[in-house]
């Protein structure tokens, strides 16, 4: 495991993806995680610390290379990382130290967000904000107006800034948890101003102290936008680096019937989210899971579906143009993913070596591919000389009893490609050197039952 220090990440100069200092290709793969799940809550008090890095150990044999994670969880009155507002706790401090050295021993980042606003709103009356507690907010309708809570939000940032600020294994920062108007007075340009506040003051911060700054985002509810005006907010906002929403969708996602339909409405969501971002500026899906089977059934889905729904979802959000699986919150009891889930990321993880992400620059066609084959779905994504395809099959069996299908790729320059068939749970199955000239790349798939993935890329 690495002994020096880690780089930090960018965006891709010539592409809407991610980089390192070194100028190599770095790709999220990675969940939602917290304080006070089983995964990570040996950190806290030192209580088992070796179970912690075991687990970091085992995250690392795996690829993955991201976690999501907010600076506090407020469903219990423990964990708050300051209290009263502004002392910051010596536990937590402690817990922080040590999580930023298990990530960057095991070359795993964080995407920092600073408030748990779905327990916090719940428990608003306990958070050491409250100015009933002596905090700097009398109303959690009032989190992104109120000029002594933004005061108090960008003290927070300094305090990690200063702290942890200097270190790679900080991928960025998520300015706010599913900002939403109800804690801005129901104005957008209220969050907005957030933002900008925010932004300029953790950018300004961080060139002061390092001479360079993490990159930003801002994440959102996704089924929110279609109430509220704020396209221009989360995906072109000239202060935020990269985009991303959690992907919830009441029909599919949320409460899942099959494992079919979620990986449709992941990739619609994905092209609709590229569709609104400025060329160069990557995307991605931060949080996503069945949350209305959880809340309704107070399980988990049954591990065997889930672990099917959590592999199509991910090959969706890659193949259609984000960065990445997607990050998962967990829904399951206890709050960890399966080991399929875990052998999914991997898998995900030695594909993504197959493409050159940082010359990617990649627009969406899954609309634009076709396939001789109705019971079929295809997700793609391409520039002129490489092209990630997924192929997912329809419920249901196909009554055409032909061995092979021609899928047919457009807007590839003439030349020699390498393709590489991948079964997204064994990995490569074999590879293959086609010559193109004009029109249409043209691929011959072998019949399958399963879903397959292809990545191609023009030899120089």
């Amino acid at each position: 495991m690495s002994t020096q220090p880690i780089p930090w990440i960018s965006v891709c100069k010539h592409a809407p993806y991610f980089e390192d200092d070194n100028g190599k290709s770095w790709t999220p793969v990675g969940q939602n995680d917290a304080i006070i799940w089983p995964d990570l809550e040996g950190l806290f008090q030192r209580k088992n610390t070796a179970q912690v890095e075991s687990h970091f150990a085992y995250l690392a044999s795996q690829r993955v290379t991201c976690i999501r994670i907010m600076m506090e969880y407020c469903q219990t009155e423990h964990r708050y990382i300051e209290k009263p507002a502004g002392s910051f706790q010596t536990n937590m401090v402690r817990f922080w130290d040590d999580l930023f050295k298990l990530c960057e021993k095991y070359q795993i980042r964080i995407l920092l967000t600073p408030f748990d606003t779905f327990w916090m709103a719940k428990r608003w009356r306990f958070h050491p904000y409250n100015k009933r507690n002596g905090g700097p907010c009398e109303s959690k309708f009032k989190w992104l107006t109120c000029p002594d809570m933004l005061a108090a939000t960008k003290n927070r940032f300094d305090f990690f800034i200063r702290q942890w600020g200097a270190s790679g294994a900080l991928f960025g920062w998520d300015l706010w948890n599913e900002i939403n108007p109800k804690h801005a007075g129901k104005q957008t340009e209220n969050m907005a101003a957030y933002v900008e506040q925010i932004s300029d003051h953790i950018r300004n911060t961080e060139l002061t102290l390092y001479g360079k700054s993490h990159l930003q985002t801002v994440s959102v509810f996704a089924p929110l936008m279609k109430t509220y005006e704020m396209t221009a907010l989360i995906f072109r906002h000239p202060l935020l680096d990269f985009s991303t929403t959690h992907f919830y969708d009441a029909a599919s996602i949320d409460n899942p019937k099959n494992t079919y339909l979620p990986a449709i409405a992941t990739g619609d969501m994905v092209i609709q989210a590229i569709e609104h971002l400025p060329d160069g500026r990557p995307f991605l899906d931060s949080e996503h899971g069945p949350i209305t089977y959880f809340k309704r059934y107070r399980k988990g889905l049954p591990q065997q579906f889930d672990e099917l729904y959590f592999l199509h979802i991910q090959w969706a959000h890659l193949a259609s143009g984000a960065a990445g699986g997607g990050m998962r919150w967990p829904y399951r009891h206890p709050h960890v993913l399966t080991t399929g889930m875990r052998a999914a990321q991997r898998n995900l993880s030695e594909f993504i070596v197959l493409i050159d992400w940082t010359k990617f620059n990649r627009k969406n066609i899954s609309r634009l591919l076709t396939i001789n084959e109705k019971m079929m779905h295809i997700f793609g994504c391409s520039d002129k000389s490489q092209a990630v395809i997924w192929l997912l099959p329809s419920p249901g069996k196909s009554k055409k009893k032909q061995s092979t299908s021609i899928v047919s790729v457009p807007g590839l320059d003439p030349g020699t490609y390498k393709i590489h068939f991948w079964d997204t749970k064994q990995g490569l199955l074999k590879t293959e050197i086609m010559s193109k000239n004009t029109g249409d790349l043209n691929i011959t798939l072998q019949r399958t039952e399963t879903d397959l993935a292809l990545a191609v890329r023009k030899q120089t």
